[in-house]
């Protein structure tokens, strides 16, 4: 995460969704305001987007009847869901948010932090269809088979991350950096560069880079959001052709693009990819790191030569 090192910077710590989040502008007259636009806009994600609370919207789609010309959402869900249809495409359905039923069934169906350590039975899994591509979103109209459900939290945490930091800096003139359990955005009009140390558990290498106003960056990981299911370890990035935890090939995958969602479903879909992910990313141009089971450390695009963290920040 940003260290607000340089003077001018301040920052509010708080917790949504059961991570660790930050906000950081360069005005310290702002934070109040900035503070009051997050918890606005993060509300209004958990209203509508939220798989776990049983009254928001997305969850009363996924257990409500499905009618044949579509439901109509509201426009914030809608605009989820084309970010999320939208990930699917560019990552080849890697990134696929029609994996809800399947976490449901390996057992992460309730918040992380509720989950129990074990005692869940899971039914063999069997080689599933795309089925992203069998969704449509035709304005604000959603048509959603009878045997799926969505899950957007492959790309509605860095999504809400880009929303806040760009409405932020648009109502206060500031430079804002946003952190949602470590999915980055950053806005503003100042040629400022953000420091920010990469590192996934505090075991694992770490790394500080600088990103400019205007970028994201995220972490996969699949150290993370572990619990237990049938006595087996399970990890909350499935593969979607099987609808089981992917290979945990890598630690953690960190890209920095032009914003939080699109280097989140590229992290993503490259812990899917496993050992393809390297020469995947390289094809498109990323800037990104991977860590792989033993530590070492594969780079692509123009992420910078490992050099040691000139200074602590809070991940």
């Amino acid at each position: 995460m940003a260290s607000p090192a340089a003077p001018d910077l301040v920052h509010d710590d708080f917790t949504v969704w059961g991570v660790d989040a930050r906000i950081v502008v360069s005005d310290p007259n702002s934070l109040p305001q900035a503070r009051r636009i997050a918890d606005a806009e993060l509300a209004a994600v958990t209203a509508a987007a939220s798989r776990f609370e049983p009254g928001s919207e997305l969850s009363r789609i996924n257990a409500g009847d499905r009618p044949a010309g579509g439901a109509e959402l509201s426009p914030i869900l809608a605009e989820f869901v084309a970010v999320a249809l939208a990930a699917a495409a560019d990552t080849d359905g890697d990134v696929d948010p029609t994996l809800g039923g399947d976490l449901d069934r390996l057992g992460y169906d309730r918040d992380f932090a509720t989950l129990p350590v074990d005692g869940v039975t899971v039914s063999v899994a069997r080689p599933r269809s795309p089925g992203w591509q069998r969704v449509t979103l035709d304005g604000r109209v959603l048509t959603l088979p009878d045997d799926l459900r969505l899950d957007l939290g492959a790309t509605a945490k860095a999504h809400a991350a880009d929303r806040i930091a760009r409405r932020i800096a648009a109502a206060t003139g500031a430079d804002t950096l946003v952190s949602l359990g470590g999915d980055i955005a950053t806005a503003g009009t100042a040629e400022r560069l953000w420091e920010v140390l990469v590192q996934d558990l505090p075991a694992d290498p770490a790394q500080q880079i600088a990103i400019p106003n205007g970028a994201g960056v995220a972490t996969s990981s699949t150290q993370k959001r572990r619990w237990r299911s049938d006595g087996h370890a399970r990890h909350h990035i499935l593969d979607p052709r099987f609808g089981l935890p992917a290979d945990d090939v890598w630690r953690s995958v960190t890209v920095a693009a032009s914003t939080c969602v699109r280097a989140n479903a590229l992290s993503t879909a490259s812990i899917v990819r496993g050992l393809r992910a390297p020469d995947w990313l390289r094809g498109l141009g990323a800037d990104a790191r991977l860590v792989a089971r033993d530590g070492s450390i594969v780079t692509t695009g123009r992420w910078p030569a490992e050099q040691p963290p000139t200074g602590r920040t809070d991940g």
